[in-house]
């Protein structure tokens, strides 16, 4: 599996975010899905890789910048014919080191609190990430979940 910087202008990647964001809105009300289209992916303070394997693309994760100590997670999302084969936490991983090197002290993220983001939430739970409360420019949300992990 090859993970790679990418500039989201392929039309698989294209896809791949419009699937994402159709299943957010499948499992949360519309005022509780944060997840970001293709522009506001593209954004400069937005950094995001996708995985592909054999030249198939398998999963994303985007890196965002709060603050110089702070980032926050944002777009994980794994292939649904691949999940549970390793490939979210070696997004992860990827995106923790470029927080490391970019000085952050905190990486935080937000999912949702329904079922479904059970096995998103073991899978923070076992790199250090803990619950908190809202951070940045979220809110007190029944249907969200905040983490945070001191880098």
């Amino acid at each position: 599996m090859e993970i790679k910087l990418d500039d989201l202008s392929g039309p698989e990647i294209a896809a791949f975010i419009a699937e994402h964001l159709r299943n957010m809105h499948l499992h949360s009300p519309t005022e509780s899905v944060h997840a970001l289209d293709l522009d506001e992916l593209k954004q400069p303070d937005i950094t995001f890789w996708s995985a592909w394997d054999q030249g198939e693309l398998v999963g994303c994760g985007a890196l965002k910048e709060l603050d110089a100590l702070h980032g926050e997670v944002k777009s994980m999302r794994t292939s649904p014919a691949r999940l549970r084969k390793g490939i979210a936490r070696t997004i992860l991983g990827r995106i923790l080191e470029e927080a490391a090197r970019r000085g952050y002290r905190r990486l935080s993220l937000e999912t949702g609190s329904m079922e479904v983001f059970e096995p998103a939430r073991r899978l923070y739970e076992s790199l250090g990430f803990a619950y908190c409360g809202p951070f940045s420019d979220y809110i007190d949300d029944p249907n969200s979940v905040y983490m945070t992990k001191e880098l």
